[in-house]
């Protein structure tokens, strides 16, 4: 039971070992060029979807009440 809830925690070996994977396929030149890009993607994300949402968050705005009880 307790080894099911352990292994989807990242140990420090096991990111260690993702590090050295990554400096031996791309090596020390490429990654952060790949960080870079991959921040600059981030930001434009973040920007456009302020400009599409200019009020903040969308759960924020409270609906309108009604204005006149319903007939029924």
């Amino acid at each position: 039971m307790t080894q099911a809830f352990v292994i989807g925690f990242i140990g420090p070996l096991q990111a260690f070992i993702v590090v050295l994977m990554l400096l031996l396929l791309f090596g020390g030149k490429k990654i952060p060029e790949m960080m870079r890009a991959l921040g600059q993607g981030l930001q434009e994300f973040k920007k456009v979807t302020r400009e599409n949402n200019p009020e903040g968050e969308a759960g924020k705005s409270e609906p309108e009440p009604p204005t006149k009880p319903l007939d029924q």
